[in-house]
C-alpha cells in the first residue's frame, strides 16, 4: 500500500480572530486621529492645541475600540454558550435524534446516506458535542469568539495607528499640518491595507485601494467642517 505522507498545512483563515481586530483598529487609529488633527488644523488652531486633541483622540478611541471589541464580541461569546448548553440538552434528552440530524448534515453536503450515518455514529462517540458544535452551529477552534484577545489587539493596534499622525503633528511645520498629515496617513493607510491584505493571503491592490479611499473621505469631510467652523467662530 502506498504511504500516505502527512504534513503540516498552515491555513491563513486561523488569523482571522485577531487579524480583523488589528486592521480594525490601525485603520481606525489612522483614521479616526489623522481626521481629527485635520479638522482642528483646519480651524487655524495653534499647533500645541493640535497635538492636545491628537493625543486625547488617541487615548479615548483605544480605550473606546478595547470595550466597543470587549462588548461586542463577549455578546458573540454568550450566544455561542448558550447554542452550546442546549445543543448538551437535547444530546443529553435523545441522542438518536441528534445522531439523525447530523447525518443528514453529511447528506445535505453529497455524503451518501449510510456513510453519512457511519460519519455521524464514529464522530459522536469520540466528541459528541464537538462534532454538532462544528457541524451544525458552525463554530471551532478558528471561529470562536475570544473577547480579551479582540479587545487588547484593538487597542494596540489603534495606539499604533494613531501615534503615526500624531507624529506627523511633531515633525512637520506648522504651517503645513493641513497638507502633511493627511498625506502621510494616507500612505500609512495604503501600507496598512496591503500589510493585511497580505497577512491575509488575499490580492494586495484592492484592499490598499479601498481603505485609502475612505480615509480619504474622512479625512476631507473633517477638514471642511473644521474650515467652517473655524471660520465661523
Amino acid at each position: 500500500m502506498p504511504r500516505v505522507r502527512k504534513h503540516r498545512e498552515r491555513h491563513l483563515v486561523a488569523r482571522v480572530g485577531w487579524l480583523r481586530a488589528a486592521v480594525l483598529g490601525a485603520n481606525d487609529g489612522i483614521v479616526s486621529t489623522a481626521s481629527l488633527i485635520v479638522g482642528v488644523a483646519a480651524a487655524a488652531t495653534p499647533r500645541s492645541g493640535v497635538l492636545v486633541a491628537g493625543v486625547a483622540g488617541l487615548v479615548a478611541g483605544a480605550m473606546s475600540m478595547a470595550a466597543g471589541e470587549y462588548v461586542s464580541v463577549s455578546s458573540q461569546s454568550d450566544s455561542e454558550r448558550a447554542d452550546l448548553a442546549r445543543e448538551r440538552r437535547e444530546l443529553h434528552d435523545d441522542i438518536e435524534l441528534e445522531r439523525q440530524e447530523l447525518a443528514a448534515i453529511y447528506v445535505q453536503r453529497g455524503v451518501e446516506h449510510d456513510l453519512a450515518r457511519r460519519v455521524a455514529e464514529q464522530l459522536m462517540a469520540k466528541d459528541a458535542l464537538a462534532a454538532h458544535a462544528r457541524d451544525e452551529l458552525g463554530i471551532s477552534e478558528i471561529t470562536v469568539a475570544r473577547p480579551i484577545q479582540a479587545a487588547l489587539t484593538s487597542a494596540a493596534t489603534f495606539s499604533v495607528g494613531a501615534a503615526l499622525p500624531l507624529l506627523m503633528v511633531v515633525v512637520a511645520p506648522a504651517s503645513m499640518l493641513s497638507t502633511v498629515v493627511p498625506a502621510a496617513s494616507l500612505v500609512f493607510l495604503a501600507l496598512l491595507g496591503a500589510v493585511g491584505a497580505r497577512a491575509g493571503g488575499a490580492d494586495i491592490l484592492r484592499p490598499t485601494l479601498r481603505v485609502t479611499f475612505w480615509g480619504a473621505m474622512a479625512m476631507a469631510a473633517t477638514a471642511g467642517i473644521g474650515a467652517l467652523v473655524g471660520t465661523a467662530v
